[in-house]
């Protein structure tokens, strides 16, 4: 078991060596507190304007969580990391990263990035409180595709948060956000 250990932590570096390696360092291409904001700020824009349902569900939302890029990497085990800033209204609140690790088949790298929009004081508080996030635990998370998409407006929204996967880059056949953890830095 021990050797097990041993070989999926380094497969999980070699992983983010690859990853690194193929995406140039993007995952950490915003140094700065004003760069991750430039970068969040204009994921939002972009998805907004390739999914309506986005924009109109961002004027309920308590706040708004923008990873604008995550790097993935994988080969049987693998890693995603990246940066997001938390806005309430058009201000950045706080700025958290998001990890993940996974095991299985799967083969490749991509990038991408989430937003995730907190419906409810519920979900604002336990991002807040919670020592980190795991998508799936916790307040409910619904992620937003073509086929949930066609039936959500304004007045259906009933779940804490909604998330929405964009920009998806790259040769890796499935993209899950689920056991992902979002944890608090300091910018």
């Amino acid at each position: 078991m021990k050797n097990f250990h041993l070989a999926a932590r380094t497969s999980i570096l070699a992983a983010a060596v690859l990853c690194l390696s193929l995406f140039g360092g993007a995952a950490y291409a915003a140094s700065t507190a004003e760069e991750l904001n430039k970068d969040a700020e204009q994921a939002l824009q972009n998805l907004y304007k390739s999914n309506p349902v986005a924009l109109d569900i961002s004027k309920k939302a308590r706040a708004t969580l923008v990873f604008p890029n995550i790097v993935k990497a994988g080969l049987v085990f693998g890693g995603a990391y990246g940066e997001g800033v938390l806005f309430k209204g058009s201000s950045a609140s706080g700025y958290y990263n998001s990890v993940s690790a996974s095991w299985g088949l799967q083969a490749g790298a991509q990038s991408y990035g989430y937003v995730v929009f907190l419906m409810s004081n519920k979900a604002l508080d336990y991002l807040n409180k919670s020592d980190g996030w795991e998508l799936g635990v916790g307040p409910t998370v619904v992620v937003v595709n073509e086929g949930v998409a066609k039936n959500l407006s304004s007045s259906t929204l009933k779940d804490d948060a909604y998330a929405f996967i964009f920009d998806q880059q790259g040769l890796m056949a499935s993209l899950s956000i689920e056991g992902t953890k979002v944890t608090r830095i300091k910018r």
